[in-house]
């Protein structure tokens, strides 16, 4: 896009116009991954959740095994436990920041949208495609 074209004999598209499109773009971009990160989050809680519980209604006495990077380890039951809860809190820590910082960028894309659909109206479509 040159920085002086016009659109459609209603505005001219100035540099600081094409910065709130590209930050547009880039926010957008950004809320995407995250969103996609926040789904694999979530999985992972509910795995863990899930074998968690498993552990709890094990026989006494039986080892757990527990997955160590790529690694199965044997481990005591009470030891699996914690380390399950361990790692789920972390998860849930980590998906509590994705959120918020989806919710910023959110934030920050109906902004630029308002900017944006003010200036262009019809002549820009910034709606994801989902």
């Amino acid at each position: 896009m040159a920085s002086k074209s016009k659109l459609k004999g209603k505005s001219e598209m100035t540099l600081e116009d094409q910065k709130k499109i590209n930050a547009f773009a880039n926010a957008n971009a950004a809320y995407q991954d995250v969103k996609e990160e926040i789904e694999a989050r979530k999985k992972e809680v509910q795995n863990l959740s899930d074998g968690s519980d498993d552990v709890l209604m094990m026989d006494d006495g039986v080892k757990v095994p527990y997955v160590l990077g790529e690694v199965f380890i044997d481990m005591e039951q009470d030891e699996a436990q914690e380390m399950m809860e361990t790692a789920k809190t972390t998860a849930e820590a980590r998906l509590t920041e994705l959120q918020e910082k989806a919710s910023g960028l959110q934030a920050t894309m109906k902004k630029l949208k308002v900017d944006l659909y003010a200036k262009f109206g019809d002549n820009i479509n910034l709606e994801s495609e989902e």
